[in-house]
């Protein structure tokens, strides 16, 4: 049975540029398997209610500027997995989270940054579903829990986000080895309530964690951990799979659930 993941994303540019993250990136898709599809709440989704994404083949956004042309010339032409789209909104309407179809939208690069380094030939289907970042963790983690049956169907459930993600305290050739004292301890948190499956202290961890408003002025790049720490199942165990630091103060944290 596949874990589902939570995956930090990063910047565009680590689809072009090396790092500690984009190579463990490069070597997880073979690590995993191929599985028969891709499910991927991105932070760079979000909709009044939850939507999936329905088509036949996936457009790639550009969903930034100010990158260089490379960068907006990449193309992620994925398969969609319209059925499947259908199957999970059934599965979120049985759970009460009322959930439509959206049959034109395409994969953000929440998703295809890390796609294009995992199974770089795109002949895996791929959806998405959209954050309610309004609603905070506990509706991601229900989120989580209706999909949860992907896992046994070989649907790799991934949450991309980031473990912090506070772009005013970015510094593009800081060195990456000494994040700021209130990251290391805002991560730290977070990770032993994860391996710890302390649930209700996440859920709440705007109150709970160390410097949590500091790491996340806004929440939507941390709601799809929760999302995948739901779909990984009651008292899913939880693996840190990478830790780094980029641009002084992003952290690259990924995890796998059940």
């Amino acid at each position: 049975m596949l874990p589902t993941l939570f995956l930090s994303h990063g910047s565009p540019m680590m689809a072009l540029e090396p790092s500690p993250a984009r190579d463990f990136l490069s070597q997880l898709g073979e690590a995993l398997g191929r599985p028969d599809a891709i499910l991927v709440a991105s932070a760079h989704w979000e909709t009044a209610r939850p939507e999936l994404n329905a088509v036949a083949v996936n457009k790639t956004i550009h969903d930034f500027y100010g990158f260089p042309p490379a960068l907006h010339a990449t193309r992620y032409p994925a398969p969609g997995a319209p059925e499947l789209a259908g199957r999970v909104a059934t599965l979120l309407n049985e759970a009460g989270l009322a959930a439509e179809l959206d049959r034109d939208r395409g994969l953000d690069h929440g998703a295809w940054v890390p796609l294009t380094l995992m199974y770089p030939a795109h002949d895996v289907p791929v959806l998405q579903l959209s954050l309610q970042s309004r609603l905070g963790p506990a509706h991601h983690h229900k989120l989580g829990q209706a999909i949860s049956r992907l896992r046994a169907e070989d649907v790799l459930v991934i949450g991309s986000g980031s473990f912090t993600h506070n772009l005013s305290r970015l510094r593009r050739g800081a060195p990456d080895t000494s994040p700021p004292a209130d990251v290391a301890a805002f991560s730290n948190w977070m990770h032993d309530a994860l391996v710890q499956h302390r649930t209700d202290e996440l859920l709440a961890y705007r109150r709970r964690a160390p410097y949590a408003a500091l790491q996340h002025p806004t929440e939507e790049h941390l709601l799809p951990l929760f999302v995948a720490f739901g779909a990984g199942g009651e008292n899913a165990a939880a693996t840190r799979l990478h830790a780094s630091t980029t641009y002084s103060a992003l952290r690259m944290d990924a995890y796998a659930f059940g």
